[in-house]
């Protein structure tokens, strides 16, 4: 497989080097269930070629991405019976160990114990507007 790196985990189970259990895999993409889940289900869902940030990927990688990461929803609502789910990428080191880009995929109820609390503040009208306008000016 082309664009892999050989000391990524995620590059091996991609490669089919490295066992997982996989749940959905398409030329572009691999899903499997992670192996330290925070609840039942939770699943991986990673390009198959070596990009560290999916939000700064191919067009074509990115929608395959998000259509595994559909197709992996829709079967865990069948599957696992959940009530929400909540779907997570992160990139760069300071969010994680493994720096190939992937999408937490969590079927959630409401006793599973899972707490994804952000430290929150009152967004201030001025610095709002001038904030908008640099990233409007810079997209």
């Amino acid at each position: 497989m082309a664009d892999t790196e050989p000391d990524c985990p995620f590059c091996g189970i991609a490669a089919g080097r490295a066992e997982a259990h996989r749940v959905h895999d398409t030329d572009d993409v691999v899903a499997f269930l992670d192996r330290n889940p925070a609840v039942e289900g939770h699943t991986l869902v990673a390009p198959k070629p070596h990009v560290e940030d999916i939000v700064l990927a191919e067009p074509e990688l990115r929608g395959s991405t998000f259509r595994a990461v559909r197709t992996v929803a829709e079967a865990l609502d069948a599957v696992v019976g959940v009530d929400a789910h909540t779907v997570v990428h992160t990139s760069g080191s300071l969010v994680g160990t493994v720096e190939h880009a992937h999408v937490h995929l969590l079927p959630r109820s409401p006793d599973d114990g899972v707490s994804m609390t952000l430290s929150r503040r009152e967004l201030d009208p001025e610095r709002g507007a001038a904030l908008a306008d640099r990233i409007r000016e810079a997209a």
